[in-house]
């Protein structure tokens, strides 16, 4: 009978049926950060437990380390317990930690597939939301929380709810400066913000096909702000191209049997998918959120929604989002006027999306009044950066380069928005205070559109600056 991947790789996994209709469902990795780990490891340790499988969990520093200064002990007091208790907490229950000193800290979303940790067929927890991101090798990725850290931890398993499963379907062929993250806010655009609750989204169609794995994993991470907890690809040529060679990839004889077992999880022709959804990508723009959550987003060269021509549900939410961002109903939003430019995040914090930045910053200045910033997703992208001389490139346009970290995506460390300064941001979320300032206000768009804000000063199609030469906007 045919299956979807979701429903080989969750089968694989199923330890056996609750009495509930849940699922005991086996975790091939684990995945750990200093935010949502000290209370999970203190209840082990209080009821006298240990790791149940030390060898398949990873922990690294990403989301309240400092970017700008990361000399121990850390200025920020906060971020310095936190790190000391992760330490502590790895060393006591013998968890591997890719700590700063280790070359290859980073983003817990950018280290475990660049490593080769991230596998297809696996199943993937971790203590954010964003865990989606790994389902883009064919994995069954998702966020959880502290208290299923602790379960994790304690026994290697979870109780689940089976998901749908509605496959998306891309198709055609993506103009000129159109890029993945237009995809996904297109799509959660679509299907809204809840659009994907009780589902996983297995993303397919030529599009997604073309894709490098740095652009499946943008829209896989993007999965749950349009409601779904999982997102996947199938695994194809492309996915075993970028695990071959990994660290913790197989090798040899054992790659070869891998890839094979890897291709049969694929999902059979004619599956039995809960829903099918078919975009065209050839009419995806350069995208832009106006809103509050990702979901309200306009093509570049559009105008921003008018409340009153909404469904009747959605006119109240409309309407606090445009009053939030002081916006007008019917605005274009190109030429609106940003504050900071932040490139980074488990989005888009990854060596191919800085070279496309880079490429709209190079022969420019940042606006004299935007602040901007780059934080690479680990400490191997920030490395192939510098061996690439991109930090020069945004060096001299004006950015700041930082270290590796999650940064002012969620701002937990004192990368920060002021008052009620506007951000074009390569992050996820747009949700009120989400960038550090409770009155901050946050514009989604890709890393290139980041770019050309940030030397323009404002929002701007990034399309008409690539077929113009450097300095046509100095």
């Amino acid at each position: 009978m045919a299956r979807t991947l979701f429903q080989k790789v969750w089968d694989l996994h199923r330890v056996r049926t609750l009495s509930n209709g849940q699922t005991q469902l086996y975790i091939g990795l684990h995945l750990v950060h200093e935010v949502t780990s000290p209370q999970a490891f203190a209840e082990l340790r209080d009821r006298g437990w240990r790791v149940r499988a030390p060898e398949r969990t990873f922990a690294t520093l990403d989301h309240i380390v400092p970017t700008q200064a990361q000399v121990r002990p850390f200025l920020d007091v906060m971020a310095e317990s936190m790190t000391e208790a992760l330490e502590r907490n790895c060393r006591e229950f013998g968890i591997p930690l890719f700590d700063l000193a280790s070359g290859r800290q980073g983003i817990v979303h950018v280290i475990g597939p660049e490593m080769g940790l991230t596998q297809p067929g696996m199943t993937i927890a971790c203590g954010d939301s964003h865990t989606s991101t790994h389902g883009a090798f064919g994995a069954i990725a998702f966020g959880i929380g502290t208290s299923q850290v602790r379960d994790v931890l304690a026994s290697q398993c979870l109780a689940m709810t089976p998901l749908k499963v509605r496959r998306i379907e891309v198709t055609g062929r993506l103009a000129s400066g159109v890029y993945a993250k237009d995809v996904i806010l297109t799509i959660i655009g679509r299907l809204g913000v809840k659009g994907g609750n009780g589902h996983a989204y297995e993303y397919a169609g030529e599009v997604v096909d073309r894709m490098t794995m740095d652009e499946r994993m943008t829209i896989c991470n993007m999965s749950i702000e349009g409601g779904a907890r999982i997102g996947y690809v199938n695994p194809d040529e492309t996915t075993f191209q970028y695990l071959e060679g990994r660290p913790y990839a197989p090798t040899g004889a054992d790659f070869e049997r891998a890839k094979t077992w890897w291709r049969g999880l694929a999902s059979d022709p004619g599956a039995p998918w809960d829903d099918i959804v078919v975009l065209d990508g050839s009419k995806i723009t350069p995208t832009v959120t106006w809103g509050i959550n990702p979901g309200q987003s306009v093509g570049v060269d559009d105008r921003l929604p008018e409340p009153g021509a909404a469904p009747a549900g959605e006119r109240a939410g409309l309407a606090e989002a445009l009053e939030f961002m002081d916006f007008r109903a019917g605005q274009p939003i190109a030429g609106t006027k940003i504050d900071v430019a932040f490139l980074g995040s488990c989005t888009n914090g990854r060596i191919s999306d800085l070279r496309e930045a880079a490429k709209v910053v190079a022969g420019h200045k940042v606006s004299p009044h935007v602040r901007a910033l780059v934080v690479p997703g680990s400490q191997s992208v920030a490395k192939a950066a510098e061996r690439e001389g991109l930090d020069e490139v945004f060096r001299q346009a004006g950015f700041e380069w930082r270290g590796a970290g999650c940064s002012m995506c969620l701002a937990m460390n004192p990368d920060r928005l002021q008052g009620r300064e506007v951000c074009a941001s390569s992050s996820n979320r747009n949700f009120k205070g989400r960038q550090g300032s409770p009155m901050g206000r946050t514009l989604l768009m890709s890393p290139a559109m980041v770019a050309a804000a940030a030397v323009a000063g404002e929002v701007v199609d990034v399309r008409s600056w690539m077929a113009e030469p450097a300095g046509a906007h100095a």
